[in-house]
């Protein structure tokens, strides 16, 4: 028999000092805790039970020396089964440590994963289901990290890219095989070489902790592939690494990170701290549920048999609990301080201001991470709503964090599409939507904008369906949003009309150059700036198919002719004019006007930002109130910016107009008289996506430009 010493009770979970690993991990409703030891003298699969001897403040510990990282392990918990009172401890189960940095395996969803019988969802199941669920890993802490340093790009010179670990490099030919799909699949260069190239600063991975393929996708043939569904918040997801699962994705993970920093890229991570992949009453017990279900859950009043659920997914964490918001704390520090990751982006984030029921933007979750000196210092970033009654809080998170802008992508779906009334909207987000962001002091880089994102249509379905076409998650199209706000071009899907070609391509470059040219924080979808399409599909979470993946194949060849190259070459354009002028990417909104009389030829004296009509003139309430008005031009003063660098410099930059126009028919802008600019020069055209500066002729003003149907022109004062 093991000896087994007192150990320590902080910190939770498994670590190894050189010599030995203590383990810990709090129960209160725990009369009993065994640790589980595999992978012993006696065999890869013999189990060796141990009960941890010491209990403090309701945290079980122990240490054990000799135990070497690698080691598989698990916890079985004794203590009463009386789900009426929120009590579900069943030693039967073997149950992850909800600290554990590196988990083996998969469940296979046998009767013994549950803590009843089927049939009974409130019988007690005996049956031991050790040999069908996942195992803990004792991991090594040390790794050479270098002299690896954060970044930290500030928010205004970001440029994000959200992407899949595995879709983004599955198809990739210049990727060898055994990479593809994996944390070093995504620090190949070639990868990094192609974000350099488009000028992306950080990737916002999509979820990376451990997490469970649901028992209904699994029956179907499915996957749950957008990773949703975590039940390991401290270890990197297995399924992604090329090297092993005992301790070697963690090692492969830091080395992505190691890779992305070298070349000045930050590492988001997208977190899943709402809910658990345990489900409701009717799903497995496989770590948090057996431990102490009623201290990390939100149980229904009067009937603690069942969950509160604002997340969708069957429970939600209970974030009045100081052990729940422990973990997350724990976690988040975790992954900056020993995976050096540079920031998160927070799932369903209203859940966690839900202390009790409403959302509440000064729970104790916002107050632990704005006092924390690690976590307050990374990027933060909210979807900021859920699926429970009064979730929607776009606007309404504290200063300290930034938020998906849900607004702005619906207001420039519905400007595009050619939806009157859109234009007022469309002009507020361009700016930076300072009538969600202004009143409480945050600046325009506390919207993170984005047109498309992993859930919904890509770039491409948006300009090629008006519908959803769900049919292969075989839920008879019943799934995903019927919110689209997409427009088809006159076709649904699919279409050889040379027409409808070029004009679906003409609308993908006027999503692309609003969202780059756009006030705040843009976020790409990855795959977007090479016209990725899941057929249709809007809701592609349980696809794990090249429905899903990026399809590289032919972007080097050449033979490679289609409408991917030239629009990859777009978006590098973009990428390169928003880099290069700050005007596109301000710290602070714009003033707006000043009294007429202090302008003149000074652009300096002329205000920050200034409305025209197509005929020149400045706009005026009834021009923002036609609802048939869909066209304007914006001048953006580059020698008003009013705001120092970091050095206390001043920052001056050239001046633009930008002529939009959402008319299906050719317009004429008249330019803005001689105060603004005597000479334009076309730097940028939707319409003429392959149009070099150089070759463009200078425009005088009080001289007209003919704008083509739903395009933009970039105009640089010369």
């Amino acid at each position: 028999m093991a000896q087994v010493w007192p150990g320590d009770a902080y910190p939770l979970g498994a670590r190894f000092d050189g010599a030995g690993t203590n383990f810990a991990v709090y129960s209160e409703a725990a009369e009993r805790v065994e640790l589980c030891l595999f992978d012993g003298p006696t065999g890869d699969g013999e189990e060796t039970r141990l009960a941890l001897p010491e209990v403090d403040a309701f945290v079980w510990h122990g240490y054990l020396p000799g135990v070497m990282p690698g080691r598989r392990y698990g916890f079985r918990v004794h203590g009463p089964y009386d789900p009426p009172r929120g009590l579900r401890c069943n030693p039967a189960k073997l149950l992850l440590d909800p600290y554990a940095q590196a988990i083996e395996g998969r469940v296979d969803w046998d009767e013994s994963c549950f803590g009843y019988r089927f049939g009974d969802p409130w019988s007690s199941n005996d049956l031991d289901s050790a040999e069908h669920t996942m195992r803990s890993v004792v991991v090594s802490p040390y790794f050479d990290w270098g002299d690896d340093r954060p970044p930290r790009i500030p928010y205004h010179e970001t440029v994000i890219y959200e992407a899949h670990v595995k879709g983004l490099t599955a198809r990739h030919p210049d990727i060898p095989p055994a990479l593809r799909g994996t944390y070093a699949g995504l620090a190949h260069p070639v990868i990094i070489d192609h974000l350099k190239s488009i000028g992306v600063t950080a990737v916002e991975l999509m979820p990376v902790h451990q997490f469970v393929h649901d028992d209904a996708l699994i029956q179907r043939g499915l996957r749950n592939y957008w990773g949703y569904n975590t039940i390991g918040f401290f270890a990197p997801h297995g399924e992604y690494s090329s090297s092993g699962e005992r301790g070697e994705q963690v090692l492969e993970f830091k080395a992505m990170v190691k890779a992305l920093h070298e070349a000045d890229i930050e590492v988001i991570l997208d977190v899943v701290y709402n809910h658990t992949a345990e489900g409701n009453h009717l799903g497995p017990t496989l770590s948090f549920r057996g431990i102490d279900n009623a201290s990390y859950y939100r149980l229904t009043e009067g009937d603690q048999r069942y969950y509160m659920d604002t997340t969708g997914t069957g429970n939600s964490l209970l974030m009045r609990s100081p052990h729940v918001l422990q973990l997350i704390m724990d976690s988040l520090r975790f992954w900056v301080t020993e995976m050096h990751v540079d920031g998160f982006r927070f799932d369903l984030a209203a859940t966690l201001a839900r202390e009790l029921h409403e959302v509440d933007r000064l729970s104790a979750f916002f107050d632990l991470v704005q006092q924390d000196p690690v976590v307050s210092q990374v990027k933060l970033i909210a979807e900021p709503w859920d699926v429970g009654e009064g979730g929607y809080q776009v606007g309404n998170f504290p200063p300290l964090w930034t938020e998906w802008n849900g607004k702005y992508r619906d207001t420039m779906r519905d400007y595009w599409r050619g939806q009157p009334g859109a234009m007022p909207g469309f002009a507020s987000r361009l700016t930076g939507s300072s009538d969600l962001y202004a009143d409480d002091g945050r600046r325009p880089i506390a919207s993170i904008n984005f047109v498309t994102c992993h859930d919904g249509f890509t770039l491409h379905d948006l300009v090629s369906y008006n519908g959803k076409h769900n049919d292969a998650n075989g839920e008879a199209n019943r799934d995903g949003s019927d919110d689209n706000r997409s427009w088809n071009c006159g076709y649904e899907g699919p279409v050889d009309d040379l027409d409808i070609v070029a004009l679906r391509e003409r609308q993908k470059r006027n999503f692309l150059t609003t969202l780059f040219l756009s006030q705040g924080v843009p976020m790409l979808l990855h795959g977007d700036e090479l016209g990725r399409t899941q057929q249709g599909n809007n809701n592609a979470y349980c696809q794990d198919t090249e429905i899903s993946w990026v399809d590289w194949t032919g972007l080097h060849e050449e033979t490679f002719f289609d409408e991917r190259g030239p629009l990859l070459d777009f978006v590098r354009r973009l990428s390169k004019l928003r880099t290069e002028h700050p005007v596109f990417r301000r710290r602070r909104f714009f003033v707006g006007d000043r009294p007429s009389a202090a302008r003149g030829a000074d652009s300096s004296a002329l205000p920050d930002l200034v409305w025209f009509t197509p005929s020149g003139d400045e706009m005026d309430d009834e021009d923002w109130t036609a609802g048939f008005n869909k066209s304007l031009n914006v001048f953006l003063n580059g020698e008003a910016i009013g705001e120092p660098d970091r050095r206390g410099r001043q920052v001056r930059d050239d001046s633009f107009l930008l002529l939009v126009s959402a008319h299906d028919g050719e317009l004429t802008f008249a330019l803005p008289p001689a105060a603004y600019g005597q000479m334009w020069a076309k730097v940028l055209d939707t319409a003429d996506p392959l149009l070099a500066e150089e070759e463009s002729p200078v425009v005088k003003a009080g001289e007209s430009v003919r704008v083509a149907a739903r395009s933009i022109q970039v105009l640089r004062r010369v």
